[in-house]
């Protein structure tokens, strides 16, 4: 069912090495994250893995990063928000997540991942077609800032093909998923709320938001 997925994420990798490009990946460390990262491990361990440690990930998230570092021998470093927390908070002290909360997501997600743009070529990220109608109008590949262009090797997975590929290479489920949670990213901004028709409605439920904004302002507007 998608052995020739892999197979196609395998041509392109050693594509993109043979022209000399400067790779990495980013993952949020989700149980549907692990296929990509598995993959990885089996294509090239040596291309470093990205997440964003905003300050506010669940403890359950940091452990299970460091299981799946250690299982799947990957080089997985963890970028830090330039603005302090206290900075972040309005007028009346509250944090910003919940008073404006895509400014809180550009502090904490996009800011710390620019720099990486700018020093690599291939950006390496797991986004589906079927999590959301934004992420089903994305290609598998499309131009990123800083002349980065973004390889989504899962674009075309399905929900259904990523568990089938968790079953099949027995692979760890995160510890919040057996308690409700599908969509799992910052504590305050992730709800056990699944709506069938859109997975990414378990974030920032209430607040008309879907994206922290990586997928959707770090793509060239051109």
């Amino acid at each position: 069912m998608y052995k020739e997925l892999i197979f196609n994420f395998e041509k392109k990798i050693n594509q993109y090495r043979k022209e000399g490009k400067k790779i990495f990946a980013t993952s949020s460390f989700q149980s549907h994250s692990l296929p990509m990262l598995h993959i990885i491990s089996k294509i090239d361990n040596t291309i470093p893995v990205y997440y964003t440690n905003t300050g506010f990930l669940f403890p359950q998230t940091l452990q299970f990063k460091d299981a799946v570092a250690k299982d799947f021998n990957l080089n997985i470093i963890g970028l830090e928000p330039p603005t302090p927390k206290v900075f972040q908070t309005d007028e009346n002290g509250l944090f910003l997540f919940a008073s404006d909360p895509d400014y809180c997501c550009y502090l904490n997600k996009i800011q710390p991942l620019e720099p990486i743009l700018a020093e690599n070529d291939i950006w390496i990220n797991g986004i589906r077609a079927d999590q959301s109608e934004t992420r089903k109008n994305m290609k598998e590949e499309q131009p990123a800032p800083f002349n980065t262009l973004r390889y989504h090797p899962m674009l075309h997975w399905t929900s259904k093909m990523i568990y089938q590929y968790i079953h099949d290479n027995n692979l760890p489920a995160h510890p919040l998923e057996k308690e409700g949670y599908i969509s799992i990213g910052c504590e305050p901004c992730t709800t056990k709320f699944f709506d069938e028709g859109n997975e990414r409605n378990a974030r920032w439920f209430g607040m008309n938001k879907t994206e922290c904004g990586l997928h959707t302002e770090l793509v060239s507007k051109k």
